[in-house]
């Protein structure tokens, strides 16, 4: 059975859905690659049509499988993708993204972030998204990996149309909350949550797994309805197996109640000073 499916509004006005699938890692291993792809396409056919890929992620290797993946569906997908900061100069964004275009064979990616900092001038890479917005290469563009001050120096060097800023957030890694999130929020723009199980870290907690237990639930389920019960975030949680990915949509049923949310809570405290926005 298919749950419904929550949707974040963009500032836009477009919505994308509130759990997706990550793609870090997947299409590695030739040997993998079938469930892999039954992977993708079982999260589609629960709803779970927001896609995120990079051209980071295996050389291209990634893109190409979800491409694959996608093949016959691509208008039920909400497709993400993400520049390199080393090919995020004006011309290298756009060359960077038709590549990406080329690997994937679609004709448009529906959100494209910048990977991370680097050292090209912002305002080069913001003009060159707006290029490929223009040209229909992408429907609108965010970032990744941004901590607060990053945040600002973006609005600063004219980025007031960022969709989205992609971080890593979970609930061993709040730190976020601090600073970066209530920011996000002041300026109506959503978080993308990478590595919501800290890729699969967060699974042998035992508070975790007391919680999920009151549920009969799964740890990782746990871990999605935290990240899914707050407004204006998504989360992007990876899998390679048919089974894993029926289980992540499973979060979506699942609702974390105040003694929940208590324990969890004590388990893993929210941060009570600034922390520099983590990284994997």
């Amino acid at each position: 059975m298919t749950l419904a499916m929550p949707a974040i509004t963009l500032p836009s006005g477009e919505t994308m859905p509130a759990l997706g699938q990550g793609t870090w890692f997947l299409g590695d291993d030739p040997a993998k690659r079938r469930d892999e792809i039954t992977a993708l396409r079982t999260g589609l056919d629960l709803g779970m049509t927001l896609l995120d890929t990079a051209e980071m992620y295996g050389d291209g290797a990634s893109e190409e499988l979800v491409g694959e993946a996608i093949a016959g569906r691509r208008d039920e997908v909400f497709l993400v993708d993400k520049v390199l900061p080393s090919n995020a100069s004006r011309r290298g964004t756009v060359q960077a993204c038709r590549r990406s275009l080329q690997r994937l064979g679609v004709d448009h990616i529906d959100l494209y972030l910048l990977h991370w900092r680097g050292s090209h001038p912002l305002a080069e890479t913001i003009e060159a998204f707006a290029e490929l917005v223009d040209a229909g290469d992408i429907g609108q563009w965010g970032v990744s990996n941004f901590d607060t001050s990053d945040m600002t120096e973006l609005m600063d060097a004219g980025g007031e149309a960022c969709a989205t800023n992609q971080i890593l957030y979970n609930l061993t890694r709040r730190g976020p909350e601090f600073d970066l999130l209530p920011w996000l929020r002041e300026h109506d723009i959503p978080v993308m949550a990478y590595s919501p199980i800290e890729q699969g870290r967060l699974l042998g907690h035992p508070q975790l797994e007391e919680v999920a237990a009151r549920h009969e639930a799964t740890p990782a389920q746990v871990a999605l309805a935290w990240l899914l019960r707050q407004e204006a975030v998504a989360a992007i949680p990876r899998s390679s197996k048919p089974d894993h990915t029926r289980q992540n949509a499973g979060a979506l049923g699942l609702t974390l109640t105040a003694e929940d949310l208590t324990a969890l809570d004590a388990a893993f405290p929210p941060p009570t000073v600034r922390q520099p926005l983590a990284m994997l």
